[in-house]
């Protein structure tokens, strides 16, 4: 299986949009049902099913938040990107890699990101 890449760059830009103006439960219904989501790689748990991605979006929900897509690269059915979210006085600069089923739910996410990657505002 394989996407266009301007089609995975609409899957991402897709839930970025949402992340700004979704419910946690909006952007979680992107992802697949028992898809998982490790942000930060390397920072402890990683969240397993849809119904623990929405209790990792909703530590956001109610923030004002921004999103930017920076650099796009796409490879069959998977998308490496960088991109800045702000939320509130916080900007952050994440690598994200996702990968994609035949519907376009996100099956994965891993977020590539530390402290060097935050900026005050």
């Amino acid at each position: 299986m394989s996407f266009e890449p301007d089609v995975l760059q609409g899957f991402v830009q897709r839930y970025l949009d949402t992340v700004v103006s979704g419910s946690a439960d909006d952007v979680a219904a992107l992802y697949a049902e028992d898809a998982t989501l490790e942000d930060p790689v390397g920072g402890g748990e990683v969240h397993i099913g849809r119904q623990a991605i929405a209790g990792f979006y909703k530590n956001v929900s109610g923030a004002e938040i921004t999103t930017e897509l920076l650099s796009f690269r796409a490879g069959g059915h998977e998308a490496a990107f960088v991109f800045a979210i702000t939320v509130g006085t916080m900007r952050i600069e994440p690598i994200e890699v996702m990968t994609f089923d035949g519907d376009g739910q996100i099956t994965s996410m891993k977020a590539y990101w530390g402290p060097q990657n935050i900026t005050q505002l």
